[in-house]
């Protein structure tokens, strides 16, 4: 199949650089650390310098998956500071450093002749890399403190953007954003077949196939598509390892994940008025299960699949950075979850989206998330304010689901 002009572009600035930076969005999911992965095999392939760097650890849940162990949590790019002297019209005697108050003197002190601000020049050595390469974020401040404290990387360097992010912001050089597509290892695959198709092996095929699974729930969600399920196959005769996948990442459940499962349905909430079902999870939450903030894993799809008439389902949590974050899903494509997400300076697709604020009141955000998905329901669904919203609580809601 022929190419784009975009995919063209990005194939010929890949191929073009040699020291190539990769940076999948954070928290890493299966489909931005398998596109990551999955480029890092094939440019290391090639001969090219490649460096994958994400800040926030791996679930456990991916830890299966190949290479894993390539993925640094420190971005290195500081040049060297080059000071240059021009000798020519002096000679040099003796060169000391001296550091007071956080100031580094550099004491030269000539032999022959004098010398003068004119004779000194600045450079930088030359850059670590000279390519940045992010794969599935909307936007660059999804790469968390990568991108905080490294902001002037992004425009030293040419950034190629490859995301399936409908609240994508553009962001990059050249930007190889498709909405319609199920994933980003599902863009990444032509990508990856014209830079060497007799290079992919079983694991690089595997890598693309746990983002194409993964961001589809196994191929049970709406942004499932005819091409999802063609790149599959395609990736299968690759010798992708579909059931190594399945296995890891649906089969293989411990326990302390479903005593925080249990926890969170049994909060459950729901407004048969304004349609919104939700629940919480606080950092008491994954002390008393004894679980980590990865095994939420796919909390959401449950909660879905507990929501009698809902139109919105939210899984608002607690993180231990101070941030809350909350899952947006809604059961049906008129019902825009990135619209959700993006009043709260989120983002995400028309059924799946997400945001995060700034905040250590759970119980606080709670309510003004709340507050503002009942404005979002009132205004589809022409609900009145004076309209008072009944909630219906776990226990309640399962005789209702009985009946």
């Amino acid at each position: 199949m022929a190419l784009n002009q975009i995919q063209q572009q990005v194939i010929q600035l890949t191929k073009s650089s040699e020291k190539v930076l990769i940076l999948p969005s954070s928290p890493p999911d299966g489909d931005s650390i398998g596109s990551a992965l999955a480029l890092f095999l094939i440019l290391k392939k090639m001969g090219k310098e490649a460096t994958v760097v994400c800040s926030d650890p791996l679930p456990e849940v991916l830890e299966f998956l190949p290479k894993t162990n390539a993925i640094d949590d420190n971005l290195v790019t500081s040049n060297d500071f080059i000071v240059t002297l021009d000798c020519s019209k002096a000679k040099i005697d003796t060169i000391k450093t001296d550091v007071e108050d956080n100031k580094v003197n550099i004491i030269i002190t000539p032999k022959q002749g004098t010398l003068s601000e004119n004779e000194v020049s600045f450079n930088y050595g030359p850059s670590k890399y000279d390519l940045v390469i992010v794969v599935d974020a909307g936007d660059l401040s999804q790469l968390g403190k990568l991108y905080e404290n490294n902001a002037g990387l992004f425009s030293q360097i040419p950034v190629i953007n490859i995301d399936h992010h409908v609240s994508n912001n553009q962001f990059g050089k050249i930007n190889y954003v498709d909405m319609m597509a199920s994933s980003t290892t599902e863009l990444i695959v032509p990508i990856i077949e014209e830079l060497g198709k007799d290079l992919i092996d079983e694991d690089i095929a595997t890598l693309l196939l746990a983002g194409i699974i993964t961001d589809t729930g196994s191929f049970q969600n709406a942004n499932t598509s005819p091409k999802a399920f063609a790149s599959a196959a395609h990736l299968l005769s690759y010798g992708a390892r579909q059931q190594e996948i399945i296995q890891h990442i649906y089969k293989t459940k411990n326990l302390t994940m479903l005593k925080l499962w249990g926890k969170v349905l049994s909060k459950i909430q729901f407004d048969p008025l304004y349609k919104i079902v939700w629940s919480t999870i606080s950092q008491a939450d994954f002390k008393s299960t004894q679980s980590s903030q990865d095994e939420t894993g796919d909390i959401i799809d449950e909660l879905m699949t507990n929501a009698p008439g809902a139109d919105v389902v939210l899984l608002i949590k607690e993180r231990d950075d101070g941030l809350i974050s909350c899952s947006v899903r809604t059961t049906s494509q008129v019902i825009d979850a990135s619209q959700i997400a993006e009043s709260f300076n989120g983002g995400g697709h028309v059924q799946a989206a997400g945001f995060k604020i700034l905040s250590s009141d759970l119980e606080g955000t709670e309510k003004e998330i709340i507050k503002k998905v009942r404005e979002y329901q009132a205004a589809r669904l022409n609900i009145h304010p004076e309209e008072e919203p009944e909630v219906i609580r776990g226990p309640e809601l399962e005789k209702i689901q009985k009946q």
